[in-house]
């Protein structure tokens, strides 16, 4: 295996090694970030420990973990993607990455945020769907919330309107939309991922560089932690307006009375005549306490470099 194959397997492990371990630490907190984005009108929840609290009541603690088998399943390949694309055009724009320059730190992560959306659409389009499933469990369905292709996986027994599956709600998708069905919300994906990439990866590089030590090479796992953590809070809380938008969106089933969205300037006009301006920024500090940690592990993980030495074990 050549030094430049090692390295690409490498990101590769590095980058699902923490998508693993990021999204097992912070899961119920983006839990509570759909349920309370998706909240119209008369509010089920107070906050994040509101809904934290009254999910595992109603559902568990395996409550507070509805659809993570989807995220667990393709964090994988989403993460591996997201970091390593980033690497790539770093290391094609700017003469293998060692040089600071911003705008082509910026182009190399609208880059990857662009390569990450084939698996992060259809990811998330399966996961909201779980995660807002006791939601609507405590917010009765209205008959015309939603259009009944997109409802079609509710039919069936109370237990079934209860506990969705991903495979069933994927098969029925493909079934009456086809492969367009998973990628429902493309555009509001790409809107979010590629802002966000543009404001991460510059500022976490940069944060990162400041740690940097000439005897090891590259800087502490803390620090790099740190860096992703402050880098990953910001950019998430910056681009909070559009995860409103797309967790709206990509939610097929609606409460009685809530809105469905023919798209993404729909879906705009109607929160902000509907909700007002504050209603752009639900779950921002549940975003910010997602992305930290999910970031600052990533990054640390990364740069601990697991995949180079679980590959020397096979050298």
């Amino acid at each position: 295996m050549s030094n430049q194959d090692l390295s690409i397997a490498a990101k590769l492990i590095n980058g699902g090694v923490a998508g693993l371990v990021g999204v097992t630490c912070v899961f119920p907190i983006d839990l509570a970030k759909t349920r309370l984005q998706n909240q119209q009108g008369k509010d089920v929840y107070k906050g994040m420990v509101d809904c934290l609290m009254k999910t595992a009541r109603a559902e568990g603690f395996l409550g507070m973990y509805r659809g993570a088998a989807v995220n667990l399943t393709l964090v994988t390949p989403e993460k591996a993607i997201k970091l390593a694309a980033n690497d790539f055009f770093r290391q094609l724009l700017m003469e293998d990455g060692k040089q600071r320059n911003l705008k082509m730190e910026m182009l190399a992560g609208c880059g990857a945020g662009m390569c990450q959306v084939v698996v992060t659409c259809p990811m998330e389009m399966l996961k909201i769907q779980l995660q807002d499933a006791g939601r609507l469990a405590t917010h009765p369905q209205g008959s015309s919330a939603a259009p009944s292709s997109s409802r079609s996986y509710t039919t069936g027994s109370a237990s079934t309107h209860r506990r969705p599956s991903a495979t069933l709600i994927a098969l029925e998708l493909l079934r009456t939309r086809g492969l367009a069905g998973l990628y429902t919300g493309l555009g509001a994906t790409l809107l979010r991922d590629i802002p966000f990439s543009i404001i991460y990866f510059p500022l976490f590089a940069n944060l990162n560089n400041l740690g940097y030590s000439e005897l090891t090479g590259k800087a502490s796992f803390a620090h790099s932690f740190a860096s992703g953590c402050v880098a990953g809070s910001l950019a998430a809380v910056m681009v909070t307006p559009l995860d409103v938008l797309k967790t709206r969106i990509q939610t097929l089933k609606k409460g009685l009375g809530e809105d469905s969205y023919s798209g993404i300037t729909d879906c705009a006009r109607k929160v902000w005549t509907q909700e007002g301006p504050s209603a752009f920024l639900k779950g921002a500090g549940c975003r910010a306490l997602v992305i930290a940690p999910l970031f600052g592990i990533a990054q640390g993980v990364y740069f601990i470099g697991i995949g180079e030495r679980i590959l020397k074990l096979f050298e």
